[in-house]
């Protein structure tokens, strides 16, 4: 009886996986149909190289696979706009308005910005869970794990670990935070001789 319990628990979990890795396919193929789009360039470094150039946290994270803690990430509680880039290579992978708040600890995604952008595998690392792993289709790196018990319109959940992105504030954002501010004294003056 147990046995059987097990060999159904493993059945629907894999058919989940089945079920998210069709989904992600189908946005993949969408995604090639659209024209002006080019297929990444696959960044490859050794692990010394990686770890030369990515602190601590995301080197164990992106190159050797490790979780961080829920709750400790810098964009759990991240609710602000931009774009979350891979801190190893610096893809763009998800908007700020996929993001959601799921109640894991962890930032979560409905959707890739770019499905092309994005790898996943079977992760048979945990013996009571079959998950399905999400990496950095550019550099490889370990992103977090995809579920499929996310909101519409996709149903996906990217549950994914803050130290294996980089926050790029969207260029309007930048923009205003940077141009210089015209001195009001100097407008006034510069008015009187004209």
């Amino acid at each position: 009886m147990k046995r059987l319990f097990v060999l159904l628990s493993l059945a629907g979990v894999l058919a989940c996986s089945a079920k998210i890795e069709a989904s992600l396919a189908d946005e993949k193929d969408a995604a090639e149909n659209k024209e002006g789009m080019e297929r990444p360039k696959k960044v490859v470094k050794t692990n010394a190289e990686w770890a030369k150039i990515l602190p601590r946290e995301s080197f164990l994270v992106t190159r050797m696979k490790a979780t961080e803690p829920p709750g400790t990430g810098r964009y759990a509680s991240y609710h602000g706009k931009g774009i979350f880039a891979c801190i190893c290579c610096g893809t763009e992978l998800f908007d700020s308005r996929a993001k959601f708040e799921s109640g894991t600890g962890w930032p979560s995604f409905n959707r890739p910005i770019d499905p092309r952008r994005i790898a996943t595998e079977q992760d048979f690392s945990d013996p009571n869970e079959v998950r399905t792993e999400v990496m950095c289709a550019v550099c490889d790196a370990h992103l977090g794990h995809v579920f499929n018990d996310g909101p519409a319109p996709t149903g996906l959940r990217f549950c994914l670990n803050s130290a294996s992105l980089k926050l790029i504030k969207p260029p309007a954002e930048i923009k205003a935070k940077t141009a210089p501010k015209a001195k009001v004294g100097a407008a006034k003056s510069k008015a009187r001789t004209n």
